[in-house]
């Protein structure tokens, strides 16, 4: 038996008095558990390491590091993540099963703080044709299981699997009852995603009012997405005396997924007026979700709230002018609070003229009023024709053409892979005349030819993200590469086409590193 809990070891005896008093937010991170059920999203132990050492430098609370029983695999990772992670609770899930119990209390002998989360289904759907049984039953197999988990760990969190369709009253009879059994931390799950955010709110608030020793515990939610409402119900949920919250990154997880961490992070943090406040370091967001977005190789779509790549881009001609004269008047969060450089003025055809002259401006060209107006409706023509306008574009419309400005060009590439063999890339650049030749090895054609120009260029950048796009269909379409470099603390953007993807991703590397200019 293991004694391992939030009070022995660091002193946390007032924690859940500090839940109360403070408003203090928890947040309960449930990426690599609720999250890894995606299908094909996946992870092994390094690669949850990873994600955990992520998690805790973001400034999450709670860690749920996955569901030991049901795996060898699993248990492993639990076990890894609670020896590589520090300051977070571990937390391991259960059913109100002892041998559930005793896998997780295994696996958890090595952190620093761990929980057990054990419960059983409350509503009548899962009462009735989940397990047969009836309600008295349910309640003592409820009771049980914390009673059995206190004995390895003082901090037990008990969920009401499906409390979002469980009858009110039933439900504060459980909750009264697992709280009076040791029940550190009671989730109410929102399962299904069935409820509205009224109904979420209501229903949290009933339990204060009707839960004798409510006080005792830390009421938590766990929302899910299936009408597109967890983030919704989640905030009903806290602003009716929940105080953790059950998140993963991205919003990711079963059927819809889960409540985003970082919409619920910056909510709070937007409305300062209500007085919730977390731990979460906002300005690791961004990278925290192209971590997780990369790792289980689930794109992010571009409109996805805090974190997509159209949250802070502004097309339309009457914002950008807005946003130029003024960040906010459309904008409620500075993107650099997340982690994002700035924000995007996209050009389009329905971009004014401040936003045409913003971005001239900063490619260092200036014009007269007569000159702009003239590029102006050359511009309309364009963005008309084509969906993206690049740099290039602009420079060619007012007679300037980029190549011929770039400092750094690509001379040659030459690579050579195949089954069996590792790759290996040629390169030739003329960097303002002066010509340079490397050839480097690498995991793939692509990251070889970008290897061989870092030996040339000698500047340490990391490559944040990477993006191919057909422009055309077929075998011999036309390939648009975008990719993201960081380069001492800034962003660059480059981007590049052609009909060899591998040529594509050096010219569009080639193009980020020419914006870094004498940097």
């Amino acid at each position: 038996m293991i004694t391992t809990s939030l009070t022995s070891e660091v002193g946390e005896v007032f924690l859940w008095k500090e839940y109360m008093e403070e408003n203090r937010l928890f947040i309960f991170d449930t990426t690599l558990r609720d999250g890894e059920q995606v299908p094909g999203c996946q992870l092994n132990s390094v690669e949850k390491i990873q994600v955990a050492k992520a998690l805790e430098a973001l400034g999450v609370d709670v860690i749920e590091a996955g569901f030991p029983v049901s795996s060898p695999g699993d248990f492993h990772s639990v076990v890894e993540i609670a020896k590589a992670v520090t300051w977070p609770c571990i937390c391991a899930l259960t059913r109100a099963v002892e041998k559930d119990i005793d896998a997780a209390a295994e696996a958890l002998k090595q952190a620093k703080r761990a929980r057990i989360h054990t419960g059983i289904g409350t509503s009548d759907y899962h009462i009735r044709y989940k397990f047969n049984s009836n309600r008295e039953e349910i309640l003592q197999r409820a009771v049980a299981c914390v009673k059995y988990a206190k004995r390895y760990v003082e901090d037990v969190e008990f969920y009401a699997e499906d409390a979002g369709r469980t009858d009110n009253e039933y439900l504060a009879r459980v909750v009264e009852a697992v709280i009076k059994a040791g029940a550190t931390v009671v989730n109410i799950p929102d399962t299904t995603g069935y409820c509205l955010p009224a109904e979420y709110g209501a229903k949290i608030r009933y339990l204060f009012e009707h839960v004798d020793g409510i006080q005792k515990a830390v009421i938590s939610t766990h929302c899910h997405n299936d009408l597109g409402m967890a983030t919704a119900n989640t905030v009903e949920g806290v602003l009716n005396g929940a105080r953790q919250v059950e998140v993963t990154v991205n919003g990711i997880g079963e059927r819809a997924g889960n409540t985003a961490l970082e919409e619920i992070a910056m909510i709070f943090k937007c409305h300062k007026a209500r007085g919730i406040v977390t731990n979460i370091n906002s300005r690791k967001i961004c990278a925290t979700s192209r971590m997780v977005s990369s790792l289980m190789n689930m794109p992010v779509q571009p409109n996805k709230a805090i974190v997509g790549r159209n949250a802070f881009a502004h097309s339309s001609g009457i914002h950008q002018d807005g946003v130029l004269k003024n960040r906010e008047s459309y904008e409620i969060i500075d993107p650099r609070e997340v982690g994002v450089d700035d924000n995007a003025i996209v050009l389009t055809a329905r971009s004014g003229r401040a936003a045409l002259k913003h971005r001239l401006h900063v490619l260092g060209v200036e014009l007269t009023q007569e000159k702009l107006d003239a590029a102006y409706e050359a511009f309309l023509k364009l963005a008309d024709r084509k969906k993206d306008i690049h740099d290039d574009d602009l420079l060619m419309l007012v007679g300037k053409d980029l190549s011929a400005m770039r400092r750094i060009k690509l001379d040659y590439l030459q690579v050579t892979s195949g089954v069996g063999l590792r790759p290996v890339a040629s390169v030739g650049l003329d960097i303002a005349g002066e010509k340079f030749e490397a050839a480097a090895s690498g995991n793939g054609p692509v990251d070889a030819a970008i290897r061989a120009i870092k030996v040339i260029l000698h500047r340490q950048t990391t490559i944040q993200e990477f993006l191919i796009q057909a422009i055309d269909k077929g075998s011999d379409d036309m390939g648009k590469v975008h990719i993201q470099v960081e380069y001492e603390g800034n962003v660059y953007y480059g981007f590049a086409a052609n009909t060899d993807i591998i040529a594509a991703s050096a010219e569009a590397y080639i193009d980020a590193i020419n914006k870094l200019g004498d940097k």
